[in-house]
């Protein structure tokens, strides 16, 4: 049975309480199928500490300032020896002790990305998150969203294909990686139906839409030619509004009747 190899790469700066309970949901998994690195960017608030209580079931880490998220999550894709990389941030923690084994287990031999279930907390409410639950990805998936990146892994041959993350960008550099390889580039992927991963949403890149918003615009910008990404733009504005018009239902009833009377006026009249 094929049984790839996992390096589960951890970066960390500053969250000691984070951090404790990432590396303990990793270290207690009962598969042996993987390697595990802890990238840290030159904490000062502990956090070294707890790296040094837990070095021995470590294959590698090292703590040093570094360039931000992507440059330190790059740091952590260079040491990787594994078939897949999966990125387990700080404060993100494994759902259960065998949900490694399980999704290594359960793993497709021909596909680039497989992915499991997030969970998250929304609203003091315990939301499961499946990104496209196993339907296809299109393009347009990517356009509007993502592949949610700690539930993911991503061959470690890609970076190779690809280049690295972009280091240019804080907080979209993964969402460009899935643009590229899956929306682009056609790049297989897989679902498993596991909750796999817990996110923890206090990060940058959930409390700072406006910055999401720019960077993801300054890539598709970048890897899109203007006719398309035109057609795109417009098709975005014109969900925008559709939307709005949705949430407003007394609205929403007088532009599908005007609608309709416009319709049939056309046709008696024809």
């Amino acid at each position: 049975m094929y049984m790839p190899r996992l390096s589960i790469i951890t970066i960390n700066y500053n969250n000691t309480v984070g951090l404790a309970k990432t590396i303990e949901s990793v270290i207690t998994q009962t598969s042996t199928d993987y390697e595990y690195i802890v990238i840290d960017g030159g904490s000062r608030d502990g956090s070294l500490d707890i790296i040094k209580k837990y070095e021995k079931s470590l294959s590698y880490w090292v703590s040093e300032p570094d360039r931000g998220i992507y440059h330190a999550m790059n740091k952590g894709i260079r040491q990787a020896t594994g078939d897949y990389c999966q990125f387990l941030n700080s404060g993100d923690y494994l759902l259960a002790s065998e949900v490694t084994e399980r999704m290594l287990t359960d793993m497709p031999s021909d596909c680039s990305i497989v992915y499991g279930n997030e969970i998250r907390d929304i609203g003091n409410k315990r939301v499961v998150k499946k990104s496209y639950a196993g339907r296809p990805i299109t393009f347009l998936d990517l356009y509007r969203g993502t592949i949610f990146h700690g539930s993911a892994y991503i061959k470690r041959s890609l970076f190779d294909k690809y280049g690295l993350y972009d280091e240019s960008f804080k907080i979209v550099s993964d969402w460009k990686f899935y643009l590229v390889a899956v929306g682009l580039q056609n790049e297989q992927v897989a679902y498993c139906n596991i909750d796999l991963v817990w996110f923890d949403n206090t990060g940058i890149s959930t409390l700072n839409q406006a910055l999401d918003q720019y960077e993801r615009a300054a890539v598709l910008k970048q890897e899109l030619p203007q006719r398309i990404l035109a057609d795109y733009e417009r098709f975005a504005t014109d969900s925008i509004i559709l939307g709005r018009l949705k949430a407003n239902r007394f609205t929403w009833f007088l532009v599908v009747n005007l609608y309709r009377v416009l319709f049939w006026t056309d046709k008696l009249f024809a």
